[in-house]
């Protein structure tokens, strides 16, 4: 009997992305990364992608790829942000895959999933076929091959959900054992044996015969493992975690058999910090045992196809043991928040089935004409969506248009598949998971919902919204004050509604502090400056001037006017209108400059009251990101003054202080706010500088540790990461830099003395990466630069965390 071990991660994150501007904002609950993605990327994706293996010391005695060995899928828009944000990690994944099929017998590690994590029993025929289609597209399209396997969003099950799958290719897909409902051999001769409450072998793969005559394999994970990894800190320890996998053996089993394990991939480092680290030692325990083979699924049904059917409960999940009751009603499931309950899950998935089935004639009425096939050109936008070329969705439109179309119509096609798109979007299974209607998961489906209302207008004279709040105002919110769902409709999401007029106001607005080449791009806009003028006087400054704004995902376009009056700090003002040809605009133009010329600002407003109407923009409209980025150069100098007086302050009593300190005294209270400011900023502004001064640093440490104030470690941390970061990557440009290798030694050289831990990943993958292509070339030359550059190099390793590398 031979035994094989597979672990799954399920590597996913909700889409984030502001839906008019196809990106995500700034988010402050993730601090001090920029938001969610980032940090779980730095946390757990990146991680598993170079993960450590530690010697018995500690250190790291090599770096490995735990997604090339184990079975894992990635959410289809996390992966699409990771090629925008972060595509080293991106080809990593893919990268890994690649080499996993050299080691599972041509089987890849990586399987697809359902598009963007809709619970799928919930869904209807079309949104099923939809989301299977997107998800397989998007894998080839990344993976450069056909996905066995496909991940069910929160393995929510039904046959009709089974045979889109099996019908668009797929082999095999996973479930809890709690999902088993009854099985038999396939010899046709047995009967059916009960095995509800997980108790089904989950060593082997079982068939469902799906009334169509189509079949699909179903594995079923170790229910006891998944929970320790998910709750019981197994993974503190990589040793522990394999010994208790391999507890899930019987020997007293006839056949092959697979221990599997399923989890959210988030508990490999995200979760539980280390947990990349404890699952490369597991993985490479697995790789070393003379007894156990590392697997995947797709190897092991290749060697092993399934010998029982099984039935399965259906609708069905893995985090909902009422079925599906989770994202549709309040069955009891929720994260815990005492007092509150989940009633609002039902309004809320009534007002989005209305508004999406709403949605359906419009989408065929307004494609009437236009398009072959409506609903086959939805399946195929995928191609779209992958690459918005312009020679590609040129291509779209030859392939799917009823005609050769104007540019008009192909703006009307792409609005309405967009539509479309966020009909899918905001049934992301998030909207209904946790407690609160108002929380951001479920903000950012309602936005969905807006935006698809917003792009339905242009075809429909049908108040959508109307009906849509109507349902949504009976979902009532647990925190008094934000009511129920229209209320959070209209005071959390359609705040958010973007037009072309709110995008030229910012460009107006932030082209006083940034410098745009001509046409530029404002995430998913594209700004051409037709004309411009800047005038100043002292800290008064003045910009006007037109511009077209185009959206890029629709290709609409539109020209305005705008006018921006900045008074010196934060006191700024700005009209924006539709172009206006000829007169009416050199009229503007001219009567502004007068104005401004002779320091007439009341006359200036007058002015830009007349010409654009009494609705201004300020900063308060500049897209998130901007308006920090705007803010921080207009407070810069605000608080380097702050900085300068609060050091006065603590210089001049730095004497007494010491003085207390040394007569075990308490402090002066009063002295704390300043010093605390004072020594982080100067820490902050060491690690942000391109060198760093050790003996400083140490002093500021020091300090810091006389005076007892507490030190901001996150934003710290986070700063010496960024400086390692720069270091190394000036480094591996470099390699044979020795003043480069000096000063990072010498950075180095402080995390001792540092009271928090830094994530050195990218420092000590750069590292590992010189190590294994130039050193060889620096021990070759055998001269006295050479050995003085490999003993430096010895030392950095040592510094970063490696287990000596011997020369």
């Amino acid at each position: 009997m031979k035994k094989a071990v597979c672990i799954h991660g399920h590597f996913y994150q909700p889409p984030r992305e502001n839906p008019w501007l196809e990106s995500v904002e700034l988010q402050d609950s993730a601090s001090p990364y920029h938001d969610w993605n980032e940090r779980i990327t730095y946390e757990c994706y990146a991680p598993n992608a170079r993960a450590r293996l530690m010697d018995g010391e500690g250190k790291i005695e090599g770096i490995v790829s735990n997604y090339s060995r184990m079975s894992f899928n990635f959410g289809p828009t996390v992966l699409s942000w990771l090629k925008e944000k972060m595509p080293d990690i991106h080809d990593a994944i893919v990268d890994a895959d690649k080499k996993s099929r050299k080691r599972f017998a041509g089987h890849g590690s990586a399987i697809a999933q359902c598009y963007n994590h809709m619970i799928m029993p919930l869904a209807n025929t079309r949104d099923k076929q939809t989301q299977v289609f997107w998800g397989i597209r998007d894998f080839e399209f990344r993976f450069g091959r056909n996905s066995e396997g496909m991940w069910l969003p929160e393995m929510g099950v039904d046959n009709e959900s089974l045979e889109v799958l099996a019908k668009q290719g797929i082999k095999f897909t996973i479930l809890s054992p709690f999902q088993a409902s009854r099985v038999r051999p396939l010899d046709g001769k047995s009967d059916w044996q009960d095995v509800n409450g997980a108790r089904i072998d989950p060593t082997m793969p079982y068939l469902v015969k799906l009334a169509s005559g189509r079949t699909i394999a179903v594995f079923f994970y170790d229910a006891p493992i998944a929970q320790a990894v998910a709750f019981e800190r197994v993974l503190q320890d990589g040793g522990r975690f394999a010994q208790r996998i391999t507890t899930a053996f019987d020997d007293g089993r006839d056949h092959d058999q697979l221990v599997n394990i399923a989890t959210d991939g988030e508990s490999y480092g995200h979760h539980f910090g280390g947990g990349d680290m404890a699952l490369a030692f597991a993985l490479s325990c697995f790789e070393k045992s003379p007894d156990i083979k590392l697997s995947i699924y797709g190897e092991f049904l290749a060697e092993h196809p399934p010998t029982h059917e099984v039935e399965v409960h259906q609708p069905s999940a893995w985090s909902c043991p009422h079925g599906v009751g989770r994202w549709k009603e309040n069955c009891g499931c929720n994260s815990g928040r005492a007092g509150w309950n989940q009633e609002w899950r039902t309004p809320l998935r009534n007002a989005l089935d209305l508004l999406r089935d709403r949605l359906v004639p419009i989408f065929e009425a307004g494609s009437k004409g236009l398009l072959k096939d409506p609903w086959l050109a939805r399946d195929n936008y995928i191609s779209v969506i992958l690459d918005r070329s312009p020679e590609n969705l040129a291509k779209f439109f030859t392939e799917h248009g009823a005609h050769e179309l104007t540019d008009q119509e192909k703006t009307k096609v792409v609005r309405l598949l967009e539509m479309q798109r966020h009909a899918m979007l905001m049934y992301t299974s998030c909207g209904w998971f946790f407690d609160e209607i108002s929380g951001l998961e479920t903000v950012q489906i309602i936005q969905y919902a807006a935006r698809a209302i917003q792009l339905a207008a242009g075809f429909s004279k049908e108040d959508l919204e109307s009906g849509f709040l109507e349902i949504l105002g009976q979902a009532k919110s647990n925190i008094p004050e934000h009511h129920d769902g229209r209320f959070v409709y209209e005071h959390f999401a359609k705040p958010a509604l973007m037009t072309r007029e709110k995008v030229a106001a910012h460009f107006a607005i932030s082209s006083l502090f940034e410098s745009y080449p001509e046409e530029a791009r404002i995430y998913a806009f594209s700004v051409k400056q037709e004309d411009r003028q800047m005038l100043t006087a002292g800290n008064a400054r003045l910009a006007m001037g037109h511009m077209t704004v185009k959206f890029t995902i629709t290709l609409a376009t539109e020209s305005f006017d705008y006018v921006v009056v900045h008074m010196g700090d934060h006191n700024l003002t700005c009209g924006i209108r539709r172009h206006q040809e000829g007169e009416a605009y050199t009229k503007m133009i001219e009567e502004m400059r007068k104005a401004f010329e002779v320091a007439d600002f009341p006359e200036l407003i007058r002015l830009t009251d007349r010409h654009f109407g009494e609705q201004h923009y300020s900063i308060r409209n500049l897209f998130r990101d901007e308006q920090r980025k705007v803010l921080g150069q207009i407070l810069g100098a605000t608080r380097e003054e702050i900085h300068n007086t609060y050091r006065l302050l603590t210089d001049r009593y730095a004497t007494l202080t010491r003085f207390l300190n040394d007569l075990h005294v308490p402090p002066l209270n009063a002295l704390a706010p300043a010093t605390e400011f004072v020594l982080n900023s100067d820490l902050r502004k060491q690690f942000e500088n391109g060198h760093v001064d050790p003996e400083r640093v140490k002093s500021l440490l020091a300090e810091v540790q006389s005076s007892g104030v507490a030190l901001d470690t996150g934003t710290l941390a986070y700063a010496f990461k960024g400086h390692m970061d720069r270091l190394s990557e000036e480094f591996e440009r470099a390699p044979d830099n020795q003043e480069l290798l000096q000063q990072l030694s010498v950075s180095a050289s402080l995390l001792p003395a540092l009271p928090t831990g830094v994530n050195l990943w990218k420092a000590q993958n750069i590292y590992d990466q010189i190590h294994s292509r130039i050193l060889p070339v620096m021990q070759e030359k055998d001269d006295e630069k050479s050995k003085a550059w490999i003993e430096k190099f010895n030392t950095l390793g040592q510094q970063l965390g490696f287990h000596f590398h011997a020369t």
